[in-house]
C-alpha cells in the first residue's frame, strides 16, 4: 500500500542542498542555521549599539559553522556554510570592535 509522503515547508530548500540524492537533515539544518546566524550577525553589526547581539551571534555562527563544515556531506552544504561563516566572522569582529562580548562590563 502506497503511503502519501508529507513534506514540511522547508523541504524544497533542504532538497537543494542534497545534491547527491540522499537526505541529510542534520547537515542541511546546520548549514542553514549557520547562514541565518551569519546574516543576523552581519546585519546587527551595522548598528554600533547592537554590538552585544552581533558579537554573540557571530561567535555562535562561527562555532556552529566550524562544526557544520566537519559534518557536511555535499558541496552545496559547504557553500552555504562558508557564506554563513564569512558573514558570522564579519559580524563577530565588527561587534568586538564596537564593544565586545560583554559590553564594557569589565573595562
Amino acid at each position: 500500500m502506497t503511503q502519501a509522503v508529507h513534506h514540511g515547508p522547508l523541504y524544497r530548500i533542504e532538497s537543494l542542498l542534497n545534491t547527491d540524492g540522499r537526505p541529510h537533515p542534520l547537515q542541511n539544518r546546520t548549514a542553514t542555521a549557520t547562514l541565518l546566524l551569519g546574516l543576523i550577525a552581519a546585519v546587527t553589526s551595522i548598528f554600533p549599539g547592537l554590538h552585544l547581539i552581533s558579537s554573540w551571534v557571530g561567535l555562535a555562527g562561527i562555532l556552529l559553522g566550524g562544526w557544520a563544515q566537519l559534518i557536511s556531506a555535499t558541496t552545496a552544504q559547504r557553500f552555504v556554510t562558508v557564506i554563513g561563516l564569512g558573514a558570522a566572522g564579519v559580524g563577530f569582529y565588527m561587534g568586538m570592535a564596537n564593544g565586545g562580548l560583554f559590553g564594557g562590563v569589565f573595562g
